[in-house]
């Protein structure tokens, strides 16, 4: 298998020298500023996918995050709002997870925590029909971040299913992902003054 361009020699990390890791830094660094694009990219696979839902899991998204700029809600919010379910297609059973773990290195310690435990606070509103305790949420009430994951789902996520709402399209957030995705709040492989 080749690749494009200057590539490490070794054939175990082990073995490698500062000149490799000069080397792969560059291609992670060009890769790394591509991430909004990939997301974007991804966020796509959601439309038309109704799940027997009244709207389409993209048009949620894009209501989700819709409601919360006219809110006025910060940039790095309204893109939590946007992604909170870009899960769904790789992560049926665990979707928040696999969102909140996209966002993480770009919003903060609240946002990131507000997208990884949406699913157990948008259960207040259906899980009872299913058989399931509505109340689950009730396990993270002495969290500091409690009232503010319930107040997203309860303003923007649980509303976001009307098929008359004029929603914002992608196009109007593309900015913001692209702000947002292009420095991290943190992340282990950048330096905290890179950030």
């Amino acid at each position: 298998m080749k690749s494009a361009g200057k590539s490490a020699k070794f054939r175990e990390m082990k073995e490698g020298t500062a000149e490799d890791w000069a080397i792969i830094q560059g291609h992670y660094m060009e890769f790394a500023s591509d991430v909004a694009d990939r997301v974007l990219t991804h966020l796509k696979l959601l439309e038309g996918d109704f799940g027997g839902f009244p709207v389409c899991r993209l048009e949620h998204s894009l209501q989700t995050a819709t409601r919360a700029h006219r809110d006025g809600r910060g940039e790095r919010y309204v893109v939590m709002a946007l992604l909170h379910d870009i899960g769904d297609t790789l992560g049926t059973y665990n979707h928040p997870d696999v969102a909140a773990a996209i966002i993480k290195p770009f919003v903060t310690e609240e946002e990131h925590w507000i997208c990884q435990h949406h699913g157990a606070f948008q259960g207040y509103y259906f899980f009872h029909f299913l058989g399931m305790d509505k109340d689950i949420r009730e396990q993270f009430r002495d969290s500091p971040y409690f009232d503010a994951c319930a107040e997203f789902c309860e303003k923007y996520d649980q509303a976001a299913f009307d098929p008359d709402y004029d929603s914002e399209p992608l196009e109007f957030f593309e900015p913001m992902v692209r702000r947002v995705m292009a420095k991290p709040l943190s992340s282990m492989y950048v330096e905290d003054d890179a950030a």
